[in-house]
């Protein structure tokens, strides 16, 4: 998790005004969308990514924005695209808050509900149906690495 975020850090680096620009339009923290792109295409490098597509064509861009719930915007690695995978993530904090007021970590819940939506998550074990079954732990773990480093 922190070993692949140092890795990726030089790949992350080239978004970080992009990266920061969209973190402050809606409010979230820079290392949050940055370990975001770091999880989902290792800075725009990962594997199985195809001119911006990934997950078997269903994916766009850094933040990997899902075609079947969204109109990807914007080229792979642009603003346009990071302001929109950083809406949707925002988008999943208020629907998480709405849902589940008493969760203590709604981040880690927006995180998990990024990954996989709402509809069956446990408000108990967010990361229950994530790929991996660790999603959002995953991110917050780069996330640290990336406050720790610029973000």
């Amino acid at each position: 998790m922190a070993g692949e975020a140092a890795e990726d850090l030089q790949y992350i680096n080239k978004y970080k005004t992009k990266i920061i620009r969209a973190a402050n339009k809606y409010g979230v923290q820079p290392s949050i969308v940055a370990g975001i792109i770091s999880r989902e295409t290792r800075g725009g490098r990962g594997a199985g990514l195809s001119n911006g597509w990934g997950d078997h064509g269903n994916a766009f861009g850094l933040m990997q924005v899902d075609k079947n719930w969204h109109t990807p915007r914007g080229e792979w690695d642009s603003q346009e695209h990071l302001d929109q995978g950083t809406e949707i993530l925002m988008g999943c904090y208020n629907e998480v808050a709405r849902k589940f007021p008493n969760m203590a970590d709604k981040m880690k819940g927006a995180l998990a509900a990024y990954n996989m939506g709402t509809e069956r998550m446990n408000p108990n074990n967010v990361d229950a149906h994530t790929t991996h079954g660790n999603y959002s732990r995953d991110v917050t773990a780069r996330a640290q690495y990336y406050a720790r480093n610029g973000y």
